[in-house]
């Protein structure tokens, strides 16, 4: 008798409250940039003797850094030597020039300049990797050149 007594008090108890589920959706959104970024090592021809006849070559490399599936163009200009081109560069010792030219190919034949579409390098990223490009450099041989310390600044320009 005690046992169904207890099991009647049990049904006089007032309902135990349950919890329940509310819910809803959060938006979530983020706007990814076009973005780049450019390195470049500098390039070292070493030692240019004036008397050789071969040409002395020296290469540097140019890394980019893009968000996937960005489309760039990589330019380099003429340099900092006033009378200098993209076709022919010049380094200056004091005021005395020595001339060289910068390639995008190893047999030295494509002009790596500055107008897009025309003499740069164009790449798409096709992932957040490195791409790298050499810069193929010569100095063309017997050149009427004193001896010394040549130097010049070629700006690289990533368009994007």
């Amino acid at each position: 008798m005690r046992k169904s007594c207890i099991i009647a008090a049990l049904f006089f108890l007032p309902n135990t409250a349950w919890a329940t589920d509310a819910t809803t959706t959060m938006g979530v959104s983020a706007t990814v940039l076009n973005a780049c970024l450019v390195t470049a090592t500098s390039m070292a021809f070493g030692t240019y003797n004036p008397t050789s006849s071969t040409p002395t070559d020296a290469t540097s490399t140019i890394n980019v850094t893009c968000t996937p599936g960005t489309a760039f163009n990589v330019g380099l200009n003429a340099g900092s030597t006033g009378g200098a081109t993209v076709s022919t560069r010049q380094m200056l010792n004091g005021a005395t020039p020595l001339s060289y030219s910068l390639y995008s190919n190893s047999g030295r034949s494509t002009n790596w300049g500055n107008t897009p579409g025309t003499d740069t390098v164009a790449q798409t990223a096709s992932t957040i990797l490195p791409i790298s490009f050499t810069v193929y450099g010569r100095i063309p041989q017997q050149q009427n050149v004193g001896a010394g310390s040549y130097t010049d600044t070629v700006t690289v320009t990533l368009s994007y």
